[in-house]
C-alpha cells in the first residue's frame, strides 16, 4: 500500500471515547459561544489580544478579535472533522496492511478526535480568560495556561504513537 489512493476505505464504528471526547470538546466550545455572545454588550472596547509565555497580556486589542479566536476555532473544528472522517489520507507507517489497516485506522482517527477536541476546549479557556481580564474578574490562568495547553496536546500525540507502534 504505497499511497493514500491505493488504500482501503472502510466503514468504522465511532467507539465510546470518540463520542465522549466529542461531547467534552464540543460543550466546551458552544458554551464559550454562548457566553460570548451572553456577554458581549458588558465588553469594554479592549481585551486582552495577545499573551507572552507567562500568560501575561502583552496587546490589548478590540473586542471584535474575540471573533477571529472563534473562527480559527470553527475552521480547526471543521478541518479535523474531516481528517477523522478519512483516516485512509493520513501518514501511515510502510506495515499498514490488509491485516492490521483497521488497527491504524482507528488509532489515527483517534488521535484526531482526540486533538481536535482539546483544541477546542483550549480555545474556549482563552476566551473565557481574555474575557474574565477584560472584565476585571481575575488575572487569568497566568504561568500555568502554556505548559497546560503543551501537555494537553503533547498526551495524546505521545499516547497515539505508542498505540501505533504496538500495532503488528
Amino acid at each position: 500500500m504505497e499511497n493514500s489512493w491505493e488504500r482501503p476505505r472502510i466503514k468504522i464504528k465511532k467507539t465510546k471515547s470518540e463520542w465522549i471526547w466529542d461531547i467534552v470538546g464540543y460543550s466546551f466550545f458552544s458554551g464559550s459561544i454562548i457566553f460570548l455572545i451572553t456577554i458581549w454588550g458588558r465588553l469594554p472596547e479592549k481585551v486582552p489580544g495577545h499573551y507572552n509565555a507567562a500568560g501575561v497580556v502583552d496587546r490589548w486589542g478590540s473586542k471584535w478579535e474575540l471573533l477571529i479566536l472563534l473562527g480559527i476555532g470553527v475552521f480547526i473544528l471543521l478541518l479535523m472533522q474531516i481528517l477523522e472522517k478519512f483516516p485512509e489520507v493520513h501518514n501511515h507507517p510502510q506495515r499498514l496492511n490488509k491485516s492490521n489497516v483497521e488497527q491504524f485506522y482507528l488509532n489515527s482517527r483517534k488521535l484526531i478526535n482526540q486533538l481536535k477536541n482539546v483544541c477546542l476546549v483550549i480555545f474556549a479557556l482563552i476566551q473565557y480568560e481574555s474575557i474574565s481580564i477584560a472584565l476585571g474578574w481575575g488575572s487569568g490562568f497566568g504561568k500555568l495556561f502554556l505548559p497546560i495547553t503543551i501537555i494537553g496536546t503533547g498526551i495524546p500525540i505521545v499516547i497515539g504513537i505508542m498505540r501505533q507502534r504496538k500495532i503488528k
